[in-house]
């Protein structure tokens, strides 16, 4: 869509083919139905939350910045707001507002939409020295000519939104290479029946590591929530996209439940709790210290017995159970599926792709953009961000 307003623009005709009934399926649900349009940091910051190929994205998102993009859309009328984390949503706090806007300015633009349409193959020209495209058929039979092409038909992810891969074997019958694809931005699975039992608690300021044998996999602080099968929450699917090819075997998740507190400051609180409770059993003065929910699992885990009192209990089992507080640990044996992956880890070979024009290095006139590509990042409005940047940017050199 954004390539298609930017192609139209300057002056190309422009044909938009989506199979999917409507436009915007993924974008739809983005954000939790708010959709993240972008991350309000410096326009430098936007590589650190790269995980996958970020040199690739220099010319894109120099090329159509975060705030660019924020512009564009108050342009067309709609208005943002920036929540904690510098992310960017609809003031609505509905994603069918961007889409919405879209579909107006491809229309104003006099972009030609062909919904409920599928692409059967790439077109090209025989005999030529080096690949160069001329359309694509249509599973009907219909040919549409063309002198430029772009692909952009996500990955794996949410495949109730369309997202079917198709544009991975487009690319491999014109010679391209498409890498290993992992689900990512995904939720984990948890060995620990215990954790199954928390499911639904949310914990807001947890810190996290994972581990696998001595290598640290994996740090960060912020939001994590029990489920099901394991945990997940915005820290736990971030840290997904940095395990998903590491996963071959099982790793350690510790969470420091009292972030806040240093060791010391911890022993501290617990002991002035036990004085001032010291006649009550330790099971009944956990209430201060953690959520209900979280409370039999704990005391489940820890070395002193529920029934214990206060005043009984001894410096070795109080540090014990301190170590228990900073370090709970569980074990991740795997990650869920692309279903309720948020993106899809790897794809097209960048090294195959010209990093200013989007243009195949296999193929003249053949272009690519977004998720289909070998790019990912962090939660937070930066993937979408790709989408934007190198959509733009194809459209850019196809309209030359």
């Amino acid at each position: 869509m954004i390539a298609g307003i930017f192609a139209a623009r300057a002056g190309c005709s422009v044909t938009l083919i989506e199979q999917n009934e409507k436009l915007g399926k993924k974008l739809f649900i983005t954000g939790k139905g708010r959709c993240n349009v972008t991350n309000a940091c410096e326009t430098e910051e936007l590589f650190s939350g790269m995980v996958t190929n970020e040199k690739f994205m220099y010319s894109s998102f120099y090329g159509f910045d975060n705030h660019m993009v924020m512009a564009f859309f108050e342009e067309l009328g709609v208005p943002l707001k920036v929540e904690r984390g510098n992310r960017v949503f609809p003031v609505s706090d509905h994603s069918s507002d961007i889409i919405r806007a879209l579909q107006y300015e491809l229309r104003r633009m006099g972009v030609e939409v062909l919904l409920n349409t599928k692409v059967k193959e790439l077109l090209f020209w025989e005999k030529e020295e080096k690949l160069r495209i001329r359309g694509v058929a249509l599973e009907d039979g219909t040919v549409l000519e063309a002198d430029k092409v772009l692909l952009a038909t996500g990955g794996l992810s949410y495949p109730s939104t369309g997202a079917t891969g198709d544009g991975y074997k487009l690319a491999e019958k014109a010679g391209h290479k498409v890498t290993e694809l992992y689900p990512a931005l995904v939720p984990l699975v948890v060995k620990e029946s215990w954790c199954h039992d928390l499911q639904g608690l949310s914990l807001r300021n947890v810190s996290a590591k994972i581990i696998q044998g001595k290598k640290m996999l994996y740090e960060g602080f912020g939001e994590l929530l029990f489920t099901h099968f394991g945990v997940s929450g915005p820290l736990m699917l971030t840290a997904s996209s940095y395990l998903t090819k590491k996963l071959k075997e099982p790793a350690t998740l510790i969470l420091d439940l009292k972030p806040a507190l240093s060791e010391k400051q911890l022993d501290d609180r617990l002991i002035r709790e036990f004085e001032a409770n010291n006649n009550k059993q330790f099971k009944n003065i956990l209430g201060s210290l953690f959520p209900a929910k979280l409370i039999p699992v704990m005391l489940q885990m820890s070395p002193i017995m529920p029934e214990k009192k206060c005043n009984e209990i001894s410096r070795e089992e109080r540090r014990a159970f301190l170590e228990l507080v900073k370090n709970l640990e569980m074990t991740i044996t795997g990650t869920r599926g692309f279903t309720e992956a948020i993106i899809t880890q790897g794809g097209l070979s960048v090294k195959e792709v010209n990093p200013s024009t989007m243009e195949s290095k296999r193929a003249e006139g053949l272009y690519f953009a977004g998720e289909l590509l070998d790019l990912d990042a962090v939660t937070g409005g930066y993937n979408l961000q790709i989408a934007w940047s190198t959509g733009y940017l194809a459209a850019a050199a196809m309209s030359e």
